[in-house]
């Protein structure tokens, strides 16, 4: 763990005060678990949403090559899209 100072504004405190107060903790605490809450979550959820992203595809067994993928559907109306 890692200390370091925070200058919050008074009614902030005044919040956090009553709140570490009811709940018998510290106000270090509650700002640990706020940002724990913020920033850690975050980064699990959107790792799980990536996770299950790149295992969309895996039940697809198609070995077409990227490039030619991409190639085929530009076939075709590469033209019109350079007209617009």
């Amino acid at each position: 763990m890692r200390r370091t100072q925070l200058y919050l504004e008074d009614d902030l405190w005044s919040a956090l005060h009553a709140r570490a107060r009811r709940e018998q903790t510290t106000i270090s605490e509650l700002v640990r678990r706020a940002a724990r809450e913020h920033y850690l979550h975050g980064v699990e959820d959107r790792q799980a949403v990536m996770a299950a992203f790149a295992g969309s595809r895996a039940a697809q067994h198609d070995t077409q090559d990227s490039t030619e993928c991409v190639r085929e559907m530009r076939r075709g109306n590469r033209l019109a899209r350079l007209e617009k």
